[in-house]
């Protein structure tokens, strides 16, 4: 059986987001984006509505309480979610929904849907490579970096809690790995 909810998880630097946005690219017809709902800023070059749903916290907290997330957690300060309404997006268009979340969200997904998700952990090659990933990105402070590998060392923990860990040491070789997992064809398309 063909799962519709497939969830990609893995600590903040490994390449999660880069793989999704790959197998989005080689596959517009079958897979579609699940756009989380968020309190944080938006970045440059986010689009709303495209990338998250950039909310305040207020109006996040009508989103739990109206019961309109399926799950959502607070991470770093700021709030993230999954509204229900993806889900019935994804199956009026005939597409399986592709999440970008982070690994209790992925759980709490495989609670609600344990007969159709498919959870997918991407793992750093090491904590080593993982730090470096995060410094080279000269996007945060070293006291961030720092949190970010702490959280990261429960996310691998949690990881066996996933139907399947790629490891991404080989960006190609991960996309085609997941492609493989999720039961699509490989386009030969090289990620970006």
């Amino acid at each position: 059986m063909t799962k519709s909810l497939i969830v990609l998880s893995a600590p903040s630097g490994a390449g999660k987001t880069t793989i999704a946005h790959a197998i989005l690219d080689r596959h517009p017809a079958e897979v579609m984006f699940s756009v989380s709902a968020t309190t944080r800023t938006q970045r440059p070059g986010e689009r709303d509505a495209i990338d998250y749903y950039f909310v305040t916290r207020d109006k996040f907290n009508e989103l739990i309480e109206s019961g309109a997330l399926i799950e959502h957690e607070e991470i770093f300060g700021n709030f993230y979610g999954t509204p229900s309404s993806e889900i019935a997006r994804a199956q009026q268009m005939g597409k399986r929904l592709l999440f970008d979340i982070d690994v209790k969200g992925g759980i709490s997904i495989r609670k609600k849907y344990p007969k159709e998700s498919l959870l997918i952990f991407i793992a750093p090659p090491s904590m080593e490579i993982l730090e470096a990933r995060l410094r080279a990105r000269k996007t945060e402070t070293g006291e961030t970096i720092q949190r970010r590998l702490q959280r990261a060392a429960m996310e691998m923990d949690m990881a066996k809690e996933y139907d399947h860990i790629v490891v991404n040491d080989d960006l190609e070789r991960a996309i085609l790995e997941v492609e493989r997992i999720i039961g699509l064809e490989s386009t030969g398309t090289p990620a970006p």
